[in-house]
């Protein structure tokens, strides 16, 4: 039988944790740690993401500052509001919820945010900080499933790693977070020539394509990890698990297991990242 990477229980977990640390943190700082969540505009997705993750910060005892702007926000203004929060003493970390309207730079305003703020990992600092192995807040998703791989022991060393995807803050992080783990990295994409012989040759595999099921039963070996890192309309992620899932060695489910980690990973970076201004010991 496969084994569940469960990535809600472990989120669980995490967040007992991380409770723990806030009133460790309320206690030498007489403060609370605070994330600062930016939505522009009014997509529904965005807006239900920014409420899961203010609702995960009430449940370790965290602060949320959810700052809205509309959708005919110009770059120069949301920059300013970085600057704002950059520069305020009591915001520990910032999101800026992806994706933001048409008219605004995107990449500069990852830009914008503090590299000691920047607990989503977003910016082309901090992606170059982690993969040359220095520290750094990783890209929430990719960081928190080599936090789920690890809770579950899972072997990464010398494995061949096939990510399929190529997004600046999922694909190309996780590519070079396997690789500083000494996997053997395979990154794919839309102009990939041949990718089911690729992907079959994966020890591990991590969907992060964002097309349902794109990624077919036949084309994973068996014995495989495999990663699931999409979530789409029916509950249905980037792999076609109800047929893939049993010829696995371990697989995470859809929902309930990279999804939760990233939050999950979001909230336990804030918390470093409070902990790092205080002069705080990091307790992992």
């Amino acid at each position: 039988m496969p084994i569940i990477l469960d990535g809600k229980s472990f989120a669980k977990e995490t967040e007992a944790l991380i409770a723990e640390r806030v009133e460790r943190f309320k206690t030498v700082t007489g403060r609370v740690p605070r994330l600062a969540t930016i939505l522009v505009g009014d997509d529904p997705s965005s807006a239900t993401y920014v409420k899961m993750k203010g609702n995960a910060c009430a449940r370790v005892g965290m602060l949320s500052l959810k700052v809205e702007m509309g959708r005919d926000t110009a770059t120069e203004e949301l920059l300013g509001r970085i600057k704002e929060l950059n520069d305020d003493p009591l915001t520990d970390g910032i999101l800026l919820q992806h994706p933001v309207p048409k008219q605004i730079d995107e990449r500069a305003a990852f830009e914008a945010i503090s590299i000691d703020k920047d607990v989503d990992g977003v910016t082309c600092l901090g992606f170059g900080l982690m993969s040359m192995g220095c520290a750094a807040y990783g890209s929430a998703t990719p960081a928190g499933i080599m936090r789920l791989l690890d809770r579950y022991e899972i072997p990464i060393e010398g494995r061949h790693a096939v990510v399929v995807g190529r997004s600046p803050i999922l694909g190309k992080p996780m590519a070079m977070m396997l690789l500083n783990r000494n996997a053997t990295v395979t990154v794919c994409h839309s102009k990939t020539a041949d990718l089911p012989k690729i992907i079959k040759q994966a020890d591990i595999v991590v969907g992060a394509v964002g097309k349902p099921e794109f990624i077919q039963a036949e084309w994973i070996k068996e014995g495989a990890v495999a990663v699931d890192a999409g979530y789409h309309v029916g509950g249905v992620g980037d792999i076609d698990l109800k047929n893939a899932a049993q010829k696995t060695s371990a697989y995470t489910p859809v929902p309930g297991g990279v999804g939760p980690m990233t939050i999950s990973t979001l909230i336990l970076q804030t918390m470093r990242a409070a902990e790092k201004t205080a002069g705080i010991a990091d307790k992992q």
